[in-house]
C-alpha cells in the first residue's frame, strides 16, 4: 500500500512539472511582439564608401546582408539589439527604439579611398555585377533551376580568372542552395565543399551539414557540424539551427538521449531570443524523439507546446503541426482523437485560399498537406475501427478532390481503399466497379511515371552540362592562378632560367593531366548515368502489365458466377491469382530461370485455353537435351507474343487451330524458342481491326521492344527476336527467339 502511494505521489509531481512547463511555453508564445522594417546603410566615415557583405543580425534571430551599395533591410521589434559584423571592422551594436533608418559610419575603414586606380574601379564594378547575378539566381531558385544556375555561372565568369575567393565562395554556396532546394543533395554537397575550400563560413558549414542530413549520412553530418560548437560568435538563429541539426544527427543515429539534449539547448537559445519558429520546431522534434522511445506522456506534453506555439504562426504551420499530432495518435491507435484533430485541420484548410498543389514532374509532393490526403487519413481511422459507413463519404470526397488536383497517388490509394470497403460490406458490384477505376488510375500513373523518367533523364543531362561549365570555369580559374604564380616566381627568379622552364613544363603537364582526369570523370559519370537510366527504365517497363488480360480474366470469373458455376470460378480465380503472384514476384528481376518462365507460360496458356476451348489446342515441347535450369530469360518476355497469337490469329479462325511452343538447344550457349500458330495471319488480323483499334498501338509489344533494346545494350545482344508468316499465303505466324546463356 505504501509503495503504491509513493508511485501516485511521484506521478502527481511529474504531471505538475510537465503542465507548468506547458504553461511557460504558452506564456512565452503570448509575448510575441509586432515587427517593423528598418532600412539603412553601412559606409566608411571618412569617404562614405559603401561596405558590402556586412552581416546584420538581431537577438530575435533575424539575419540580413548589405548589398553592393552597402544598403540593407531587416524586420525587427522595438527593443531588439542589432549587431553589425564584418571582417573589415570591429563589431557594432545598436538598440532599436523606433522605425527610423539606421546608418552606420565605420571610422578608419580603408578598403578604398577617395582617389582610386582604374583597376580598383573595375574590381568594384565586377563585385557589383557579381552581386546582381547572385540576387537574380536566388530570385529564380524555386521557380526555374536552369535560369538560376545560368545566373550563378555568369557570376563566376564575371569574377574573371583571378576572382576573389570570398565572392567565389558566395557563388558556390548559392549553387549548393539551388541544388539542395531541388533535392540534388550530392551536387549540393560538392558545391558546399568547394565553397568552403575558397572561404570557410559558418553559414556554408551549416548548409553542408543539412545536406548530409538529407542524404542520411549522419556520420559526416556530425563531423561537419560538431566543430561549430567551439565558435562563440555565432548569431542566435545559427546557434539554434546548429543545436537542432545536431539533434537530428543523433536522432538518425538512434541516440535519443543525446538528441533530446541538443534539442533542449536549441530551445533555450530560441526562447531567450524569441525565435518563435524554432521554438515550435524544437518542441515538435523533442516530442518526436520521446515518441520513438514510447514515452507517450512526455511526447504529448511537448506536442501540446508545439501546438500552442504554432497557433501564433501562419495557418499552414498550425495545420501542419495538427497533422503531425494526429499521426502520433494514429500510431498509438487513439483513432477518435486522431479524427478530431484531422477534422479541425480540414476545416481550417478549407477556410484558406485553395493553393496550387506543389508538384515535381507532374506528381504531387508526398509532404504536401491537402484536403484529399486529410480526408483519406480520416477514412483510414474509421476503417481501423470497422466504421465503414462513416469512412465511405471521406474516401469519395478524397477521390473527387484528388482528381480535381490531379493527385494520382492519393486518387489511387483512396480508390483501392474504397473498393476494399465495399468488399468488406459485401457490395461486390460496387467493389468491382471501384477496382476497375483503381486499375485505370494505376495505368495512368504508370504513364505519368514513364514521362517522369524521360523528364528526369533530360533534366540530368542539362544539369550535367551546366555543372561541367561551372567546373570548367573553376578549373580555368585554378589553372590561371597557377600560371600567374609561376609568372611572378619567374620575375623574382629571373636569373634561374632553367628552374623556371622546368616549373612551366610541370605546370603544363599538370594542366593536361587535370584535363585528362576531368575528361575521364565526365565519361565515367555519363556511363554511370546511362546505366542508372537503363535500370530505372527497365524497372518501369517490368512493372507494367497489360490490363487487357486482367479485365478479361475478371469477366471470365464473372461469367462463371453468373452461370452459378462456382467450382469453375474458384478454379479459374485460384489459377489466375497464382499467375499474378508469380508475375509480381518476378517484376523486380532483369532475368529469371527458364524453368520459372515455363511454369508461368503453361499457367497463362492454360487460362486462355479454358476461355477459348473451341478455338485452339496447344502444345509445349522441350528439347530433351535442354537443361532449362541453366538458362536465364527476361520475365514475361514471351507472353505478349502468345497473347497476340491467341487474340489476333486463332480467335478469328473458323475451325479449331493449334498453338505450338518449342524450346530447342542450338548450341551449348544458345537456345531457340519458337512460337507458331495456324491462325488467320497478320495481314488478315490487321484488316479485321476497327478504325479505332488501328489508331492504337500495342502497348505490350512496344514494351517488349523497349525491354529487348535496353537488355541488349546492357548485356551485349543477349536476346534476338524474328517474326514471320508461317505459310506462304500469309496464314499463321511464327516468332523465333534466340537466347544466349551469358
Amino acid at each position: 500500500m505504501i509503495k503504491h502511494t509513493c508511485i501516485y505521489i511521484l506521478f502527481f509531481f511529474g504531471c505538475s512539472s510537465l503542465f507548468s512547463q506547458i504553461q511557460r511555453e504558452a506564456n512565452n508564445a503570448s509575448e510575441i511582439r509586432p515587427t517593423i522594417e528598418i532600412r539603412g546603410s553601412v559606409q566608411g566615415k571618412e569617404n562614405f564608401e559603401p561596405i558590402s557583405g556586412v552581416e546584420i543580425s538581431s537577438n530575435s534571430g533575424v539575419y540580413a546582408l548589405t548589398d553592393a551599395q552597402g544598403e540593407y533591410s531587416i524586420r525587427v521589434s522595438i527593443g531588439d539589439e542589432l549587431t553589425f559584423r564584418s571582417p573589415e571592422f570591429e563589431t557594432k551594436r545598436y538598440l532599436v527604439q523606433s522605425d527610423e533608418d539606421v546608418d552606420v559610419l565605420v571610422k578608419g575603414y580603408s578598403q578604398g579611398s577617395s582617389i582610386r586606380t582604374k583597376s580598383e574601379i573595375v574590381r568594384d564594378n565586377q563585385v557589383s555585377i557579381h552581386k546582381l547575378y547572385l540576387d537574380s539566381a536566388y530570385a529564380y531558385r524555386k521557380t526555374n533551376i536552369e535560369k538560376s544556375i545560368d545566373f550563378i555561372t555568369q557570376s563566376i565568369a564575371k569574377l574573371g580568372k583571378r576572382g576573389n575567393r570570398k565572392e567565389l565562395a558566395l557563388s558556390l554556396t548559392a549553387l549548393g542552395e539551388v541544388y539542395q532546394y531541388h533535392k540534388q543533395n550530392d551536387l549540393a554537397i560538392t558545391s558546399y565543399k568547394d565553397a568552403l575550400k575558397s572561404n570557410k563560413t559558418s553559414k556554408t558549414t551549416l548548409l553542408l551539414g543539412s545536406s548530409y542530413l538529407l542524404n542520411k549520412d549522419f556520420q559526416n553530418a556530425e563531423e561537419t557540424l560538431s566543430p561549430l560548437l567551439k565558435i562563440k560568435n555565432l548569431i542566435p538563429y545559427q546557434q539554434a539551427q546548429l543545436y537542432e541539426s545536431l539533434g537530428d544527427v543523433y536522432t538518425g543515429l538512434k541516440n535519443i538521449n543525446t538528441a533530446v539534449g541538443f534539442y533542449e539547448q536549441g530551445l533555450v537559445v530560441a526562447r531567450k531570443n524569441q525565435i518563435t519558429p524554432k521554438m515550435t520546431d524544437l518542441n515538435s522534434k523533442i516530442a518526436d524523439a520521446y515518441a520513438t522511445e514510447d514515452k507517450f506522456i512526455e511526447a504529448e506534453g511537448y506536442y501540446g507546446n508545439s501546438l500552442k506555439l504554432a497557433a501564433n504562426e501562419a495557418p499552414q504551420r498550425a495545420i501542419k503541426e495538427k497533422e503531425k499530432v494526429a499521426d502520433f495518435y494514429n500510431k498509438n491507435s487513439r483513432y477518435d482523437e486522431e479524427i478530431q484533430f484531422r477534422k479541425k485541420s480540414l476545416n481550417e484548410l478549407n477556410n484558406l485560399p485553395r493553393p496550387t498543389a506543389v508538384r515535381q514532374s507532374g506528381i504531387v509532393n508526398a509532404d504536401t498537406i491537402t484536403t484529399q490526403r486529410i480526408n483519406y487519413k480520416i477514412a483510414n481511422a474509421y476503417i481501423a475501427q470497422d466504421k465503414y459507413e462513416q469512412a465511405i463519404p471521406y474516401l469519395e470526397q478524397s477521390i473527387v478532390e484528388a482528381d480535381s488536383d490531379d493527385d494520382l497517388i492519393v486518387q489511387k490509394d483512396a480508390t483501392r481503399k474504397l473498393s476494399e470497403v465495399y468488399e468488406f460490406k459485401g457490395d461486390f458490384t460496387k467493389a468491382l466497379e471501384t477496382y476497375q477505376a483503381y486499375v485505370s488510375v494505376v495505368d495512368t500513373l504508370y504513364i505519368r511515371k514513364e514521362q517522369e523518367i524521360s523528364r528526369a533523364a533530360r533534366f540530368n543531362r542539362e544539369i550535367a552540362t551546366k555543372q561541367n561549365r561551372i567546373f570548367g570555369l573553376e578549373q580555368e580559374r585554378e589553372l590561371s592562378q597557377s600560371k600567374y604564380d609561376l609568372a611572378v616566381t619567374g620575375q623574382q627568379l629571373i636569373q634561374e632560367t632553367n628552374k623556371r622552364q622546368k616549373w612551366l613544363i610541370y605546370s603544363l603537364i599538370f594542366g593536361l593531366l587535370l584535363m585528362g582526369l576531368a575528361t575521364f570523370f565526365f565519361y565515367r559519370s555519363n556511363q554511370q548515368q546511362k546505366l542508372a537510366n537503363n535500370l530505372l527504365a527497365l524497372k518501369s517497363l517490368r512493372s507494367q502489365m497489360n490490363p487487357h488480360f486482367i479485365f478479361n480474366a475478371l469477366n471470365s470469373v464473372n461469367n462463371y458466377i453468373a452461370k452459378s458455376d462456382e467450382r469453375s470460378a474458384n478454379r479459374y480465380l485460384s489459377e489466375f491469382s497464382t499467375l499474378m503472384r508469380s508475375v509480381l514476384e518476378n517484376s523486380e528481376e532483369d532475368f529469371i530461370p527458364l524453368s520459372k518462365e515455363l511454369e508461368l507460360l503453361e499457367l497463362y496458356v492454360k487460362l486462355e485455353h479454358s476461355r477459348f476451348p473451341d478455338k485452339f489446342d496447344y502444345k509445349i515441347s522441350i528439347d530433351k537435351e535442354l537443361d532449362v535450369s541453366t538458362f536465364q530469360i527476361p520475365p514475361m518476355l514471351l507472353q505478349p507474343y502468345i497473347e497476340n497469337s491467341i487474340w489476333h490469329g486463332l480467335r478469328y479462325k473458323k475451325e479449331k487451330g493449334v498453338l505450338t511452343i518449342q524450346f530447342q538447344q542450338k548450341s551449348k550457349e544458345t537456345i531457340e524458342i519458337t512460337i507458331t500458330d495456324d491462325g488467320i495471319g497478320r495481314k488478315k488480323s490487321a484488316a479485321l481491326k476497327t478504325s479505332n483499334q488501328k489508331k492504337q498501338k500495342s502497348k505490350a509489344m512496344g514494351n517488349i521492344k523497349k525491354r529487348v533494346a535496353i537488355l541488349n545494350d546492357m548485356y551485349k545482344d543477349k536476346v534476338d527476336v524474328h517474326i514471320s508468316d508461317l505459310q506462304e499465303d500469309g496464314t499463321g505466324t511464327k516468332v523465333v527467339f534466340t537466347l544466349k546463356k551469358d
